[in-house]
């Protein structure tokens, strides 16, 4: 195997089509156990692979070298095998980025917070501090540190402007749940969703209710699999190359849905 995505439970991934339309290589789904990843990242017989839950941050110790994004956000998606060495990349700082930007959703100056604390919502909160937020807070159900409490979030920090959420409460097949309800937050701006399926979440939807902007995460997706591509291959690809997948996906998507 070359090319491919570690995680879990990858059979609601669609980093295999994306990848695939990205460039001229073959791209595996491989869902590994806690025994079988130790075994996969010490024979190191990949030339790069990609990350998913629940191990962006299990994978460091593999790791000969870190670049300043997976530094910066304090976990890795991305690896490449060059020469026998293995060196982690972020890719997820530069797909959320590219989805606040894409949808001019305004951060600088506004109280965020942020659903869950896993390695996305470490990505998550390095953009939020990169575009200048006031405040962010990390709630967790087990909170400990520095994260708060979902009744925090309710009783303390309702004035929140901007919610994302980065656990995966509400994605397919559990179409129906919801990690919060945005009832109480009346001064919310923003809702973003990193889930992908379904395109619209139970969180999303009650966010359209309320009129409050929402995105899901099919966007950022697609532009952090760019980018782990460009590392994958060491060559730049064009932004456009991102919206004319992702227009693709949501073809797909309709029609799969109709």
């Amino acid at each position: 195997m070359r090319y491919g995505l570690i995680g879990e439970k990858l059979g609601h991934s669609y980093s295999k089509i994306i990848h695939e339309k990205l460039a001229d290589y073959q791209y595996d789904l491989i869902p590994l156990t806690d025994k079988e990843l130790d075994l996969f990242m010490t024979a190191r017989d990949f030339a790069a692979i990609n990350v998913t839950i629940p191990y962006k941050q299990t994978v460091i110790p593999y790791l000969d070298n870190l670049h300043s994004t997976a530094k910066a956000v304090g976990a890795v998606n991305t690896i490449v095998n060059k020469d026998g060495k293995l060196t982690g990349y972020n890719t997820d700082f530069y797909g959320f980025e590219y989805m606040i930007l894409k949808n001019k959703i305004e951060i600088e100056g506004k109280k965020c917070v942020v659903l869950g604390n896993g390695g996305a919502a470490k990505a998550v909160v390095a953009v939020l501090k990169h575009l200048n937020a006031r405040e962010i807070f990390v709630s967790s159900r087990t909170p400990l540190g520095e994260t708060i409490s979902y009744e925090d979030c309710y009783n303390i920090h309702n004035d929140a402007e901007i919610i994302v959420n980065t656990t995966p409460v509400g994605m397919y097949p559990n179409n129906n749940n919801s990690p919060l309800n945005l009832s109480s937050f009346t001064q919310c701006k923003a809702v973003l969703d990193l889930i992908y399926n379904p395109l619209h979440t139970q969180l999303t939807l009650q966010a359209d209710e309320l009129g409050i902007q929402s995105v899901t995460g099919l966007l950022m997706l697609v532009a952090q699999a760019k980018k782990a591509v460009e590392y994958f291959l060491d060559k730049e690809i064009e932004d456009n190359t991102i919206d004319s997948i992702y227009q693709e996906l949501l073809k797909d998507f309709s029609s799969s849905n109709n």
